[in-house]
């Protein structure tokens, strides 16, 4: 019906899946209502053993045949010798069989197999139930061509699919984006720790360090609804901002957010921010997964799977 591709096998064949795609040679190809396939559903009794030609298949449509084998006087073959067309049902009698000749032929019940609409190969992903989609991706290295827009300082655990995103108040078309927010800083005391609790005493503000970049000072993080992750002790969530002092709780290490709005590593921060280039409540999320931690490397490509039922 169709073939799969060296690299359609690579990117869509799983234990449990494979990729079904309609052949243009095969679809043309096809007969809508032929008839390809008869079962024997009874064998009978008292036929004339021998081969017999030309019987019709009956129904709706027209110019099927089949021959029919009787060894022993039971049927042991059918085979269609003219699959014909537009049948929407179809069947084969006794009294065909014996008039070609398989004489004395009794309790025989052949089932004629109706094809899809369009005949069989006509829409391959309709006929074999493609009900299912699946997406390929490759999370390679830090994606250094991006800007480390995926961090190889930090595992990962969720993947998610995202439908109809923004960035920078337009639909989203880049490769890849980054979601983590980022300050640029002077002075830092030391190295951030990944993972590590940051905050921001004079505002409230409290985040959770995703990277630190120490070759250009910046520092990746996010904030969540949960406590020491993004909100405070209150359950509010406060922004980091101007110039006041970040503190890792870890670390110990501080640093001053700088008041510049310039251009680093390919990132524009506005008086010292960052605010991410994927847009804040932004389209839909229509699927996530959790997994176990997936610890990342600077040589390393994951590959990531998902099949989507609609």
């Amino acid at each position: 019906m169709y073939t799969l591709s060296a690299a359609q096998q690579t990117n869509f064949l799983s234990t449990d899946f494979m990729a079904v795609a309609t052949n243009s040679t095969v679809s043309s190809a096809a007969v809508d209502g032929a008839i390809n396939i008869v079962k024997i559903k009874t064998a009978g009794t008292g036929g004339t053993d021998g081969t017999h030609t030309s019987i019709p298949i009956r129904g709706d449509g027209s110019s099927g045949t089949v021959s029919v084998t009787i060894s022993s006087g039971a049927v042991t073959a059918v085979t269609v010798t003219n699959v014909g067309q537009d049948y929407t049902f179809g069947y084969i009698t006794v009294a065909d069989i014996i008039a070609a000749g398989g004489t004395g032929l009794s309790g025989t019940e052949l089932d004629v197999i109706i094809e899809p609409k369009g005949g069989h190969g006509y829409n391959a992903v309709k006929e074999l139930g493609g009900y299912y989609v699946m997406l390929n991706t490759n999370f390679e290295a830090a994606e250094t061509s991006n800007s480390g827009d995926f961090t190889t300082a930090n595992d990962f655990r969720r993947v998610a699919l995202l439908r109809d995103i923004e960035s920078g108040g337009s639909a989203a078309s880049a490769t890849t984006l980054r979601g983590t927010k980022a300050v640029l800083v002077t002075s830092p005391s030391g190295d951030f720790t990944v993972d590590e609790e940051i905050n921001q005493a004079t505002t409230g503000a409290v985040g959770k360090v995703v990277e630190w970049d120490s070759s250009n000072n910046i520092l990746y993080y996010i904030q969540t609804k949960f406590n020491d992750h993004g909100v405070d002790s209150n359950g509010d969530l406060t922004a980091f901002s101007s110039t006041y002092t970040i503190t890792g709780q870890s670390s110990g290490v501080t640093a001053t957010p700088s008041s510049s709005t310039t251009t680093v590593d390919s990132i524009l921060f506005t008086s010292g921010y960052n605010a991410g280039e994927i847009d804040a409540d932004t389209g839909d999320v229509i699927y996530v997964e959790n997994r176990s931690p997936i610890t990342r490397a600077s040589d390393q490509t994951e590959n990531v799977k998902l099949i989507i039922e609609f």
